[in-house]
């Protein structure tokens, strides 16, 4: 067992996290003090290319800074990304995190610029916090390229402030390094663990069948905390660790445990570090990063999210990779992890197990890491991070030839009803494979009638007074992709009739939006094209049969293509709700698929920015 150590997981990246030689112990901060006071942790270490942040200064008053840390030609300037705010209570307590970033790249002879970025809540934006991903990472472009940063830290946390400032960085791509704000201590309902987001969706069933009253419905819901599964943010933060982006082992350490601010900490001295070694995203997210990430995301029954942001990260670093790439790597590896959704335990279990790392080390002792040797910020190899970092609690990390499930990842589906749609196959139920894939004639394989829902408020108001649903009735929910929500929502997860609850039955669900990350449900996501674009779901009707064959990855509507050309004839295209504002008329017109990553398709021919664009002009 590793000694703690002034990092993050107990000592577990004690090296990499070293101070450089030159850097001196903390000091006291103080914009205002005289220069004889000010120690120059950086001097006598040169940079291994010019500072960026020099071509700025030749105003030392510029930004209102003082000479000393300004003056040094060895002296990186190194932007903070903060994503807490009181509009982002789940990433809030980088608030108080920040100052110890700050800290640490002082102590590494830095100085630290604190920035806000645009907020993104999951829970409380509407109409979803997915439209202002590729907001605020147009926001975070402008503000790495226009002003005086030489490496910049990426404060994430909740679901989508960890791709969208990725995003940004890969597109700029000075040196960064990503911390998350760290998932919530463990939630309980008298004895039971109750996970955030997975409440929401058992309550909601129970509530359907009668078992609970509203009051206690509200209740549970109210107990949990921010995404301490399995959930999207969870699973991006793992990504951007698997990506070789964080630290080893931050990805799991809870918000409030000490350990989050020591990684805070070796987080800032980290990053002057990059700098200096002029280490850049384009040097670390390589397409066999990106491959590690799949294999890692399938070990830890990561959120069907993920292959739309690691897509989305992909274009704008110049990297190769689709929703084929996502089973190529990933379906056949197994389940490891045993956090819900697709388990029992929750992050603080996961993260005293071993997080990440004890992942990555079960697949290294398995051959199963694709590439071992892929570059991270710590400067050593993803596999040197990790190799016999096993766990020693078996509960909760399993080994690797006794999974949980033994093909965990995601299934590609194509067919006449959208040419890709995803499903996780951690979640499929024992009851959902007896009632939909374990007909001896037609193994891993459905159809039936479906019924359509035009969005969630139509949901809601038809579910359960609708003539069409039965056993065996397949939902779809479509108007919920990019174009037609606007943004993608998280509605598809829906639950059947309460009757049909009731009698233990499941419905499948099929969707052109997504589905939250901490939702255990089996539903095939992400259709592309959306019914909004032209897509086959905007063209269906209740009573059409839709087949799905999981053996041969595809997915119909079992008309033949004259009917569906008279169909379309008959229906036209898909109407949906007007822009209400700015911003979601300038997404609407320029957003692609969620299968293409859901990303401004103008954006991803803007690469390496502080490689290929050079210095903007001057101000003044």
């Amino acid at each position: 067992m590793s000694q703690p150590c002034e990092g993050c997981t107990c000592g577990r990246a004690q090296e990499a996290l070293a101070p450089t030689s030159g850097a001196g112990p903390r000091q006291l901060r103080s914009y205002t003090s005289p220069a004889e006071s000010n120690s120059n942790a950086s001097e006598g270490i040169e940079p291994a290319v010019p500072l960026r942040s020099k071509k700025w200064f030749n105003d030392p008053h510029d930004l209102g800074l003082t000479v000393p840390e300004l003056s040094p030609i060895n002296k990186p300037i190194i932007g903070i990304a903060q994503t807490g705010s009181d509009l982002a209570p789940c990433n809030r307590y980088h608030v108080e995190l920040a100052k110890r970033v700050r800290d640490g790249i002082i102590a590494a002879g830095g100085t630290p610029l604190e920035f806000p970025c645009h907020p993104i809540q999951e829970t409380g934006k509407r109409p979803t916090a997915s439209l202002d991903r590729n907001l605020s990472y147009l926001s975070l472009v402008e503000v790495l390229f226009g002003y005086p940063l030489d490496g910049v830290v990426l404060l994430t946390g909740c679901d989508k402030t960890t791709p969208a400032l990725l995003m940004a960085a890969a597109t700029v791509n000075i040196p960064a390094i990503a911390m998350n704000v760290g998932p919530m201590l463990n939630g309980y309902s008298g004895r039971k663990l109750i996970g955030s987001g997975g409440v929401v969706w058992e309550s909601r069933a129970q509530l359907a069948a009668g078992e609970i009253t509203e009051a206690e419905f509200l209740h549970n819901v109210a107990f949990a905390g921010h995404c301490n599964t399995i959930g999207t943010a969870s699973t991006m933060n793992a990504m951007a660790e698997a990506l070789g982006m964080a630290l080893p082992g931050s990805a799991s350490i809870p918000a409030v445990y000490r350990e989050r601010g020591a990684c805070a900490y070796a987080t800032g001295l980290r990053i002057v570090q990059l700098v200096r070694e002029d280490v850049k995203p384009s040097d670390i997210m390589t397409k066999q990063a990106f491959e590690n990430a799949i294999a890692c995301c399938a070990a830890i029954g990561g959120s069907t999210n993920a292959p739309i942001h690691l897509n989305a990260i992909a274009k704008h670093v110049g990297v190769e990779l689709d929703c084929d790439d996502w089973e190529r790597v990933g379906y056949k590896l197994p389940l490891i992890l045993n956090v819900q959704p697709a388990g029992q335990w929750l992050c603080e279990e996961y993260h005293r197990a071993g997080g990440l790392p004890a992942i990555v080390a079960e697949l290294l002792e398995h051959k199963a890491l694709p590439h071992p040797d892929a570059l991270t910020v710590s400067g050593k190899s993803i596999g040197d991070n990790c190799l016999g970092d096993l766990s020693q609690d078996r509960r909760v990390i399993v080994p690797f030839d006794d999974p949980l499930v033994a093909e965990a990842g995601f299934l590609h589906l194509k067919g006449s009803l959208f040419n890709s749609g995803i499903m996780k196959t951690s979640v499929i139920s024992k009851a959902f494979r007896e009632q939909y894939l374990s007909n001896p004639n037609d193994p891993m394989a459905f159809e039936g009638p479906v019924a359509v829902f035009d969005g969630p408020e139509d949901y809601h108001h038809r579910i359960e007074k609708s003539p069409h649903i039965g056993p065996g009735t397949i939902l779809i929910m479509r108007g919920a992709g990019p174009v037609g929500y606007p943004g993608a929502a998280e509605v598809v997860n829906m639950i059947p009739p309460g009757e049909l609850i009731k009698k233990g039955i499941e419905l499948p669900c099929i969707g052109d939006g997504r589905q939250s990350g901490t939702s255990g449900s089996p539903s095939i996501l992400n259709a592309s094209p959306e019914a909004a674009t032209g897509g086959m779901l905007g063209y269906l009707k209740d009573g059409d049969k839709v087949r799905i064959d999981l053996l041969k990855r595809t997915a119909d509507v079992l008309l033949s293509a004259e009917e569906i050309e008279e169909r379309k004839r008959e229906v036209g295209l898909y109407q949906f709700p007007k822009s209400q504002t700015p911003w979601q008329e300038i997404y609407r017109g320029s957003v692609s698929e969620l299968s293409e990553g859901m990303v401004i398709k103008s954006a991803v021919k803007y690469q390496r920015l502080a490689q290929t664009q050079g210095i903007p002009r001057q101000n003044h």
